[in-house]
């Protein structure tokens, strides 16, 4: 029997701006791609087994009734010894993930520096305003557990977050983003194209960029577009700036701004405004204005694309809400189980996208079959390791728009 085994740390595409690993950095990383795909494969299913055999009949024993909701199921395999013992390891996983990622570009951060100051002086594609402040609720965690999250600096200018970000995601996917880690950003392009062939954005948006490896894909796909690329934080505008001109890709801007307020730009100004994995880390009151300023920046006929797991419904099983909740819990993702616990087309149409201009699709994460070979199981859901993602969008109707 073949075993199924992820691909070997050294067949990442070494574009000039990432960190270089030593060999054991890279035998560190190459553990934990390993150890990621025993867990949530072999490992993970022992906790089907722990529900089934132990939590459920436990919890009908004290209730006398089945759960209620994934809450409820959380609590019962809370206390279950397997249950606990794969999320110590999936957790004590991904903070082995960030030290190691951030030591190795640490020990290289002046040459990174250097690096990333060059290409952006020449490049001129990084817009940087002081005046934009990280989120009150993204300062509180260390999203992920990487410390300080996406927006800490060791120094003034410095490119560690970015560079720690980039180097490190595929130990966390199991390498099912392909060698540039932009398999989200690929998948995007290969819908857009096979939905409208003929289409030809002149403007797109990607919010919440970090280190643009998502929006990248689509800068090269529309070559004629101009691209601009928003997130917060600026510690990784920086380095994912100097990773864009790097690779040789000018049609793409870097600009520190929020989402919730993109006044900088007119009414109607962009034919496509895009995010992949973003709104799960936005509060309540956040997504709202952030849709809205979307919304408004959003040109008639213009298309919003948000790239998501599925929102929790009454057809999904509680198990499998449960442990797709597990994030919000163990990883530093405070708001993952709100965000989809909500009617995300309700939330869409509330600010400002009819529901029957809605749709729901999925998106293929597309990887490098020369470098990364299709896995039996590529097309199963993996509890957040999908290689299937969920896009939320909308058409926005010209005649509508026009009128609104």
């Amino acid at each position: 029997m073949t075993a199924d085994l992820p691909p070997p740390y050294t067949a990442l595409t070494r574009h000039p701006m990432m960190a270089r690993t030593s060999h054991d950095e890279a035998a560190r990383f190459n553990f934990l791609t390993h150890f990621n795909r025993y867990l949530s494969g072999t490992i993970g299913k022992g906790n089907t087994l722990a529900y089934a055999k132990r939590a459920m009949p436990a919890f009908r024993a004290e209730h006398g009734r089945e759960p209620t909701d994934r809450h409820e199921v959380r609590d019962a395999m809370n206390r279950d010894p397997w249950h606990r013992t794969w999320s110590a390891l999936k957790r004590n996983s991904m903070e082995m993930r960030q030290q190691n990622g951030r030591q190795t570009v640490l020990r290289q951060l002046d040459d990174l520096d250097a690096r990333a100051q060059r290409y952006n002086a020449a490049s001129g594609q990084l817009e940087l305003d002081p005046a934009v402040d990280q989120p009150w609720y993204q300062r509180a965690i260390d999203i992920h557990c990487q410390p300080g999250g996406y927006h800490s600096v060791e120094r003034a200018g410095d490119v560690v977050a970015g560079a720690n970000y980039d180097i490190g995601i595929f130990a966390t996917t199991g390498g099912a983003l392909g060698g540039l880690n932009d398999g989200g950003g690929q998948a995007v392009v290969e819908w857009a194209q096979r939905e409208r062939p003929e289409w030809q954005p002149k403007r797109i948006l990607d919010i919440g960029a970090t280190v643009g490896h998502n929006a990248v894909p689509i800068a090269q796909a529309y070559p004629d577009a101009e691209v601009v690329a928003i997130d917060t934080a600026g510690a990784s505008l920086r380095y994912g700036a100097a990773r864009a001109a790097a690779m040789g890709v000018t049609n793409i801007r870097f600009v520190q701004a929020s989402g919730e307020d993109l006044s900088r730009w007119d009414d109607g100004h962009f034919d496509w405004v895009q995010t992949t994995m973003f709104l799960h880390e936005l509060s309540a009151k956040a997504l709202p204005r952030l849709l809205a300023e979307a919304n408004r920046v959003l040109a008639p006929g213009g298309l919003i694309l948000h790239i998501e797991q599925p929102q929790y419904s009454d057809d999904m099983p509680l198990f499998e809400q449960f442990m797709r909740d597990w994030d919000a819990f163990n990883n530093n993702e405070p708001f993952w189980t709100a965000m989809h616990a909500q009617d995300l087309k309700q939330v869409m149409a509330e600010a400002g996208f009819p529901r029957d201009s809605q749709f729901t699709v999925g998106v293929r994460a597309v990887v490098d079959p020369a470098i990364f070979p299709p896995s039996p199981d590529d097309a199963e859901e993996d509890f957040g390791r999908a290689a299937v993602w969920n896009a939320y969008g909308a058409w926005k109707p010209a005649v509508w728009a026009m009128a609104a």
